[in-house]
């Protein structure tokens, strides 16, 4: 099957779905709008990709869905229950984890203290909790008192991850994770991603490396313009030579 417009793709049963957003409408400013009615679904299990050209919308996406950013109209669904609008302190009771692209770890604090704030709201299931995180990131319980500041990029990802898994999320938002890594560290991270979601949790990724994305993803949504242009899995994005030219524009030649 070809990729399609969201509005042609079938939908599962309610049951399935985690997390579905339905025309978002959203900006930063009244009166203008980032997002222009933008619709995709995360069905339990998935790991779903959001690619596009810079300025489509992605990572205002994110933001909206988390309560960051103002939504205007459309509705925002997990599990079952509406949570549009809500602000980041509740949504993660409701089961969504983000983790923003920057300044996403607090620098003077420990690993171990890190993760404690992401469990601020539940202190009593620390334990359980963390030994979970470790058992798919090790080296964080190895090196649980050691300050964040002092990590490379690619271990601030890991810790940011990390602390976003503690209030044992239905789904995590992950606003690009390979920003300004080198190469094997993206791959490290993509990896982490992918254990992630192993572990049962559906994972929403907004990421720069088109390629990559579409590689590990389920299945992909291509924004444009603030709504979801064309949807499919990862490998039918890859091929469509619709999608390349229109969207992935230089990224042709690696996907």
């Amino acid at each position: 099957m070809s990729a399609v417009s969201a509005a042609a793709a079938a939908s599962s049963t309610a049951s399935d779905s985690v997390v579905k957003v339905t025309d978002l409408v959203a900006g930063y400013l009244p009166g203008v709008n980032i997002l222009n009615g933008c619709s995709i679904e995360a069905r339990k299990g998935e790991l779903i990709g959001i690619i596009g050209p810079n300025g489509a919308g992605k990572s205002t996406l994110l933001k909206a869905m988390f309560g960051l950013v103002k939504v205007h109209s459309g509705t925002v669904v997990v599990r079952g229950q509406d949570i549009t609008g809500l602000k980041a302190n509740k949504l993660v009771t409701k089961g969504v984890g983000f983790v923003p692209q920057n300044n996403n770890v607090f620098s003077t604090l420990t690993i171990e203290e890190n993760m404690q704030m992401g469990m601020f709201q539940r202190p009593k299931d620390f334990n359980e909790r963390f030994d979970f995180v470790t058992s798919l990131f090790p080296e964080l319980g190895k090196r649980r008192a050691q300050r964040a500041g002092s990590l490379s990029g690619g271990e601030r990802q890991m810790v940011a991850m990390g602390r976003a898994l503690m209030m044992e999320p239905a789904v995590l938002l992950l606003d690009e994770p390979s920003a300004g890594l080198s190469p094997v560290k993206q791959d490290e991270t993509f990896l982490r991603v992918h254990e992630i979601n192993r572990a049962g949790v559906s994972v929403i990724m907004v990421e720069q490396n088109a390629r990559r994305c579409l590689q590990i993803c389920d299945r992909a949504y291509v924004l444009d313009q603030g709504r979801d242009a064309y949807t499919g899995t990862g490998r039918e994005l890859m091929k469509d030579p619709k999608v390349i030219q229109l969207y992935l524009g230089t990224l042709a030649d690696e996907v």
